[in-house]
C-alpha cells in the first residue's frame, strides 16, 4: 500500500517503518495514527516479515509526540485500537520491533519507543514525558511502561519533572540498548535485527510471548504456564524445532523456515 505519512520498506525479512512528517518533527495526528495501525497490522500478519524497525525521517526527530498544533487548530485527536502510533496498545504482536531513535522522542514518541522491544539511540536523541508541562498526562502507556522498565523512583523522577533525558543517560537508566553516532541509529538497528534474524523466528516469538505474558503473573505461575502459550506451542510443533538440533549435530548453519 501507499501511505501519505509513513514510508514502509521491506528488506528481506525486515520491515522498516519511517514516520514521515519531518516538518513537524514527525509528530503524529489522527490520519498518521490510522496509517500506522494498518502498517503494523500488515507486518504482524505477513509470515515473510520476521522483524520490524521503526524510525523517523531526518536526523532531528524520531517522533515529537502528539501534533498539538493540529489539535489546537481544530484537528480531531485520536487513534485506533492499537494505540499511539499503532504500537502502544499492540500487546499481541510476538514479532520483535526495534526503535531506531534518531533525535527527539517526546511524549507519545517516547511511549512508542518504550512499546518496542529494543531502543537504539543516536547521540543526539532526547527522551521525555513532558505532558504535565502542557496540562496533559502520558496516558498512552508511558506512565506504566517506564516504571516497569527502569524502576519506580527513576521513572517518577522523569515523569513528575517532565525533564529531558539524553541518550547516554537513557543507556545508564536501562531503557536504551545502545547509543551510536548521529545518523547511525537505523544502521545499528539493522545490525541488531540481522543478529536476531540468525535465530529461529519461532523461538524468538515464543521467547517474546513468554517474557511479556509472564510479566503479568508471579514467577512460579509464569514458569508453570509458559508451555501453554500459543507461540511456545507453535515453536514446539514447527519444522524449526527439528531443524535447529539437526543443524547443530551436522555442524552447519540452520535453514529456518519460520513455521
Amino acid at each position: 500500500m501507499t501511505y501519505e505519512f509513513v514510508d514502509v520498506k521491506n528488506t528481506g525479512r525486515i520491515t522498516v517503518v519511517t514516520l514521515n512528517r519531518p516538518a513537524v518533527m514527525n509528530a503524529l495526528h489522527k490520519p498518521a495514527h490510522f496509517e500506522l495501525h494498518e502498517v503494523f497490522n500488515e507486518f504482524a500478519a505477513d509470515p515473510d516479515q520476521w522483524l520490524a524497525i521503526v524510525t523517523g525521517a531526518g536526523d532531528r526527530a524520531f517522533c515529537a509526540g502528539n501534533d498539538l498544533k493540529w489539535q489546537a487548530a481544530g484537528g480531531e485527536r485520536g487513534w485506533n485500537s492499537s494505540g499511539f502510533g499503532g504500537l502502544t496498545m499492540r500487546f499481541h504482536c510476538d514479532k520483535p520491533i526495534i526503535a531506531a531513535v534518531n533525535g527527539v522522542a517526546m511524549g507519545g514518541g517516547f511511549e512508542m519507543a518504550l512499546a518496542c522491544d529494543l531502543i537504539i539511540a543516536s547521540e543526539n536523541a532526547v527522551f521525555a514525558l513532558p505532558e504535565p508541562r502542557v496540562g496533559l498526562a502520558a496516558l498512552a502507556g508511558g506512565l506504566h511502561r517506564l516504571p516497569r522498565q527502569i524502576g519506580l523512583k527513576r521513572a517518577m523522577g522523569m515523569i513528575l519533572t517532565g525533564r529531558h533525558v539524553s541518550a547516554r543517560e537513557g543507556l545508564d537508566l536501562g531503557f536504551v540498548n545502545e547509543v551510536v553516532p548521529v545518523g547511525q541509529a537505523l544502521n545499528a538497528a539493522e545490525r541488531w535485527a540481522a543478529q536476531i534474524g540468525q535465530n529461529s523466528p519461532m523461538s524468538i516469538r515464543a521467547s517474546k510471548q513468554a517474557v511479556m505474558d509472564g510479566l503479568n503473573v508471579s514467577l512460579p505461575e509464569a514458569i508453570a504456564a509458559q508451555r501453554e502459550y500459543p507461540a511456545v506451542r507453535e515453536m514446539m510443533e514447527s519444522a524449526d524445532y527439528v531443524e535447529g538440533p539437526r543443524a547443530f549435530a551436522e555442524k552447519r548453519p540452520p535453514r529456518w523456515k519460520g513455521k
